[in-house]
């Protein structure tokens, strides 16, 4: 807590029911953009061995927009809900040294992620050759250019304060009619961190469907291995389009609102229209999760395993508590009570199945490492010196991708 000219200075300039309003959404964006960019950032985990050097990108937003939940949103409810400002100066800074570090990442990541999603789509010959490494250079270039204007006003390149609606902090957009170096840094920021992004932003995905849209037929005669790829393009540039547009939309009311304070008068910018605008810009951090999980296909897929395996792990340790159900399951699965038959291509088919265990146990021989067989298309794999027929449908995605 501050002291009592530190606790005048942040005290709210708008109603306490707009202040409750505002505490309100800030909780739910809060608990929904940890959980969103959690489970994301679960996922790419569990499928990080096979992830594609784009995707890089997507983690990188998904780390930005976490940390940008975790350090924001715990100060600016407590102090939503309190109708003023609860902590120190101190504090305010690291707040909006947050804000405006994990922001300006999100929106460098973004703009990094269009140029890429152009290479790959308009120059093949170069986007081809997209590595890792690159990759890894490019987010680690998004970090140091937001690092820059985020450390600028701890130098004493621009100034943090209070956000003009009183609950929050960010960069004081009122320094700039007091302090020449104040302008520079809101010119700057502006240009560097708001129309070079978005001006390239726009230009790579214009470019990017005149490019698709010149392509789509001769896409449409040919089936290929290369119209895989084109429609693999095609869903990235989709998917980040989505989410470059819902950041954008996001951020730009609070844009409007900085740039009317900054070069204007700040008196006549309505503390409502600041905390609206915040708003906004908060949700920012629920798009990328949203649009990943719920619109990318392998994302998804990679999702609904890992409920599934928890759910099956466990349903496994509710059958272990229940003995009998246990002693059925063993029967089912040692003895012939569970009776099998092969198919003529030579596979088992299982007609009895223990109804009290929901997690069956792989089918012996050798192709117990498949389940729910069927007599569909099948295919050898070399295993050692020996080879084993499975069924296509049955093996895992990257497998059935590259055998494909």
């Amino acid at each position: 807590m501050g002291n009592a000219s530190e606790t005048f200075l942040f005290v709210s300039r708008i109603s306490k029911g707009n202040d409750f309003l505002i505490g309100t959404l800030y909780t739910i964006f809060g608990v929904l953009s940890v959980l969103g960019n959690g489970t994301l950032l679960f996922v790419v985990y569990r499928k990080k061995s096979s992830l594609k050097p784009a995707e890089f990108f997507v983690v990188n937003l998904a780390i930005s927009d976490l940390s940008m939940s975790i350090s924001l949103f715990p100060l600016a409810i407590p102090s939503a809900f309190t109708h003023m400002w609860l902590f120190n100066e101190t504090t305010c800074h690291v707040y909006a040294f947050c804000g405006v570090l994990f922001g300006l990442c999100s929106l460098t990541n973004l703009m990094v992620l269009s140029c890429v999603c152009w290479l790959k789509v308009c120059c093949p010959t170069y986007g081809n050759k997209f590595s890792y490494c690159h990759a890894s250079l490019l987010v680690a270039g998004a970090w140091c250019y937001a690092g820059v204007f985020a450390i600028g006003p701890l130098s004493g390149w621009g100034e943090y304060g209070e956000e003009p609606y009183g609950t929050a902090c960010c960069i004081n957009w009122h320094a700039p009619s007091q302090s020449s170096a104040a302008m520079s840094y809101i010119i700057c920021l502006f240009f560097f961190c708001y129309i070079i992004p978005c001006t390239v932003i726009f230009l790579s995905y214009t470019f990017i469907l005149l490019t698709v849209r010149g392509s789509r037929q001769a896409v449409q005669q040919h089936m290929s291995p290369q119209n895989k790829i084109t429609n693999a393009h095609a869903l990235i540039v989709k998917l980040s389009v989505a989410v470059c547009i819902g950041f954008l939309t996001a951020w730009t009311p609070y844009a409007i609102v900085s740039m009317w304070a900054a070069f204007g008068n700040p008196a006549t910018v309505p503390p409502m229209a600041f905390a609206m605008a915040a708003i906004f810009a908060k949700s920012s951090t629920l798009y990328n999760p949203i649009v990943y999980l719920v619109f990318k296909p392998n994302f998804r897929n990679s999702l609904c395993r890992d409920v599934a395996q928890c759910r099956r792990t466990l349903c496994g340790c509710l059958c272990q508590h229940s003995s009998a159900q246990k002693r059925t399951c063993r029967q089912s699965h040692h003895r012939d009570k569970c009776n099998s038959t092969r198919l003529s291509n030579g596979l088992p088919e299982s007609h009895g199945t223990c109804r009290h265990c929901p997690c069956p146990e792989a089918v012996i021989g050798t192709t117990k490492n498949f389940t729910d067989y069927s007599p569909q298309q099948t295919a050898r794999i070399l295993k050692g010196s020996t080879h084993s027929e499975v069924v296509v449908s049955q093996l895992s995605n990257e497998l059935q991708s590259d055998f494909l």
